[in-house]
């Protein structure tokens, strides 16, 4: 049986494809094409975020009046799928899928005025404050505390593996404003200016070198009240209904097939004995089991955005949809470094300098073994697998 989308749906992606490539930018396309690991350089993604607003397309899942589409679930999953496969700068993930959605549905009129705007042009970028150094799969047992005075919380406490933000503006924060009753009921949502008083910022530099996770310490760190997100103590309200309104980003399904054609694109290049790697029969059968499953992974990912009836409760299906993803982006970038070889342990330095024609080091080659170390990590980061897999026994399995 072989899937497929219907005519208007296939319309939909030429005209998309079409269109961006006519406003993607060249060196912005090449550079991300090189881009060392999963993360994008941050004058790209403002460049681009500003070009797509222009668009109208920066935050297509959004409610049309708050600068969104009124395109269909699976229009904006082809969408997403064609920026990928274009090489496209990934989208601000943390503002435009989670302090977005938030402000629009729980935020006072005059953060969603202040706050909208700069996350849909790109001008304003967000890191997330959840996880710490004794807080991490476990939320409800943070530590960083907010104590209001007067017209201020008064802030205190640090967050770990926190992206981005050392190039970040503001910090979607999880704190504690109440530490009396059940944990999760003092819980609450603060946006902190990233430039306040208080506030250090450490690069953790990671095994490819990068430092793009960072430590925040915050130190009697004042937020005006007015930063507080919705209600005091439904913080955890709010973090929940990220995961059910975002079930499916988990997946990394574009990103999943887009390395899936750089391994297709080695098996070509790469030749062993005289022949390109993709004849050797044993790698060639690598090649198309992984390809088999990703493409499974897609459609798992279609029938959760088509709300196929189901007897599992959708967070269990988020789990499932992140448990996969995350052995996938294993396979798949473990696949090109072994496509690779020797070749693989070349040090490729700064992309943004190294615009090597050598037919020896093709850019073809550059960013594999960095985003094969990265993906290592798939499996913690956003819920480390044990965890997801605790979640599924309880939610789908009733164990």
């Amino acid at each position: 049986m072989k899937f497929r989308f219907d005519e208007s749906d296939e319309q939909f992606r030429q005209m998309i494809r079409q269109r961006i490539a006519q406003i993607l930018p060249a060196d912005i396309s090449d550079r991300h094409r090189r881009v060392l690991s999963n993360s994008s350089y941050l004058e790209d993604q403002r460049r681009w975020f500003a070009i797509l607003d222009a668009e109208g397309w920066s935050v297509p899942a959004w409610p049309v009046e708050f600068g969104g589409t009124d395109w269909t679930a699976l229009q904006r999953f082809i969408f997403e799928d064609e920026m990928y496969a274009a090489d496209a700068p990934e989208f601000h993930w943390i503002g435009s899928h989670m302090v977005g959605p938030v402000l629009y549905t729980f935020g006072s009129e005059a953060q969603r005025e202040r706050f909208l705007p700069p996350i849909r042009n790109g001008q304003e970028v967000w890191a997330q404050g959840f996880s710490e150094p004794s807080a991490g799969s476990d939320l409800a047992s943070l530590r960083t505390n907010a104590r209001r005075d007067g017209d201020d919380y008064v802030v205190n406490g640090s967050k770990i593996w926190t992206s981005g933000a050392f190039e970040a503006d503001w910090l979607f924060c999880l704190v504690k404003t109440d530490t009396q009753g059940k944990p999760q009921r003092g819980v609450s949502c603060l946006m902190i200016d990233l430039k306040s008083p208080g506030i250090t910022v450490r690069q953790i530099r990671q095994i490819n070198n990068e430092g793009h996770l960072c430590e925040v310490f915050l130190d009697d760190v004042r937020v005006p009240v007015e930063n507080l997100v919705g209600e005091e103590g439904k913080g955890w309200t709010y973090a929940k209904f990220l995961l059910d309104h975002e079930r499916t980003t988990s997946s990394f399904i574009f990103w999943i097939k887009r390395e899936l054609t750089r391994a297709r694109e080695l098996g070509q290049a790469v030749f062993r004995n005289g022949r390109p790697l993709i004849e050797d029969p044993e790698w060639s059968r690598r090649l198309a089991v992984v390809g088999a499953e990703i493409e499974a992974h897609e459609w798992s990912v279609l029938r959760v955005l088509s709300e196929e009836p189901s007897n599992f409760p959708i967070t269990a299906a988020a789990s499932v949809l992140k448990v996969k993803g995350s052995e996938l982006q294993q396979t798949i970038t473990g696949l090109q470094v072994d496509a690779l070889g020797t070749q693989s342990l070349r040090d490729y330095g700064d992309v943004r300098l190294d615009a090597s024609t050598d037919p020896i080091w093709p850019d073809l080659y550059q960013g594999r073994t960095s985003r094969a170390m990265i993906t290592r990590a798939s499996t913690i980061y956003g819920g480390a697998q044990q965890i997801q897999k605790n979640l599924l026994a309880k939610l789908a399995l009733g164990l």
